[in-house]
């Protein structure tokens, strides 16, 4: 039908429409403009959630964590927004962006867990620490399959906080300016490390520990006012030019980069209110694709570290290790400081207590009833 045959049929009584059909274009017309006031009122609804990061703008971390968080609108239909920040974008430092989430001038960060220790001991267990279970593997199965995740999720309720999962990241290693050939020649060094069990435990043998910011590590060894120092994996310590000012890098037997921190895990931390005001299929939405998220981010960082290896052979840095009976008097010397975090509260020592039950499985094998005889704190 043209234009003007539509007019003419409307302009002439004789031919008017019959009121079944008039109905229906009425009902046409309302559930088409229904339908516009529904799609506005959707786009009005679509919920923003500030996250902050810890990793700096310009950095890989930050980058893949960008990335990710721009893909969740389109993900969630348009329904859920992440807006990303690098760190101290919005709070300044650790102990502020703790309390940005709180308040809820952020609804979201993506810190490393390890951070709070001093606010929530349970975190201490909640990423690897020294000669605990030292696969990916082994963390999300503790998070997965043993009720991990949900007893960490009953422990930041306590906080207003509502921890979506772990982000796997990497192994942090030590750089140094002398071969550390064994545990013995750790003795008398003065090496920037993790405080916390981290730096007790490297004290058993001799270790002077020094505790400073990221920023502060080039310049303290390039002076020489530190012997060695631990940062994160391979990928980023290249970017940060340690091979300037060391020669030597300091890995764990095969397989394990690292004995004191071996999976220094990340994660997706919430306002325990704005998790509460999302749709049950949005909140799916984001465990999911923070599991998803996980694997892309580690594995990313894994590429990056192979071809950083290959940079720093390249540059003359030397890879020495430890051995296997390095690692387990590390053990032995790292149970007694267990127990002594495990006990600061009855949170960190429940998520402790599953971690032991599965080391001493016989599937990990790591823990046996001898080395547990005569420990404090037991």
């Amino acid at each position: 039908m043209n234009t003007n045959d539509s007019a003419r049929y409307y302009s002439e009584p004789a031919e008017a429409p019959p009121r079944r059909s008039f109905l229906k274009s009425v009902a046409v017309g309302a559930a088409f403009a229904g339908a516009m006031l529904m799609g506005a009122g959707q786009a009005q609804a679509a919920t923003t959630w500030k996250i902050q990061s810890v990793w700096d703008a310009g950095t890989v971390g930050y980058d893949l964590f960008e990335e990710w968080c721009q893909s969740m609108e389109e993900k969630s239909g348009g329904e859920l927004i992440f807006k990303p920040f690098p760190a101290k974008a919005v709070a300044a430092d650790n102990n502020a962006l703790f309390d940005a989430v709180r308040n809820g001038v952020l609804q979201g960060m993506n810190p490393f867990t390890l951070y709070w220790s001093g606010k929530i001991p349970a975190s201490v267990f909640l990423s690897s620490y020294p000669a605990g279970p030292d696969q990916p593997h082994q963390w999300d199965t503790m998070f997965y399959s043993m009720g991990m995740l949900e007893k960490t999720r009953e422990i930041y309720k306590k906080f207003g906080l509502f921890y979506v999962g772990p982000i796997q990241h990497d192994a942090n290693i030590i750089h140094s300016k002398k071969p550390v050939n064994s545990l013995a020649d750790l003795k008398g060094m003065k090496i920037r490390v993790p405080g916390g069990m981290v730096a007790e435990v490297f004290q058993q043998f001799g270790v002077s520990t020094v505790s400073l910011p990221g920023s502060d590590i080039f310049p303290a060894l390039e002076k020489g006012t530190i012997d060695a120092a631990d940062y994160v994996g391979p990928a980023v310590n290249w970017e940060l030019g340690f091979s300037q000012v060391t020669d030597y890098i300091i890995f764990g037997p095969p397989g394990v980069m690292s004995i004191y921190q071996p999976v220094d895990l990340m994660d997706l931390t919430v306002s325990l209110r704005a998790w509460n005001s999302l749709d049950p299929k949005l909140q799916k939405l984001v465990e999911e694709e923070v599991r998803n998220y996980s694997q892309r981010h580690y594995l990313t960082i894994q590429k990056r570290n192979i071809a950083a290896m290959e940079k720093f052979k390249e540059s003359g840095d030397t890879v020495t290790r430890l051995s296997q009976e390095d690692l387990q008097e590390f053990r032995r010397a790292a149970i007694p400081i267990w127990y002594k975090w495990a006990n600061k509260d009855e949170d960190a020592r429940a998520i402790f207590d599953m971690q032991l039950e599965y080391m001493m499985n016989e599937t990990v094998g790591y823990i046996n009833e001898s080395d547990l005889e005569g420990v404090e704190g037991r």
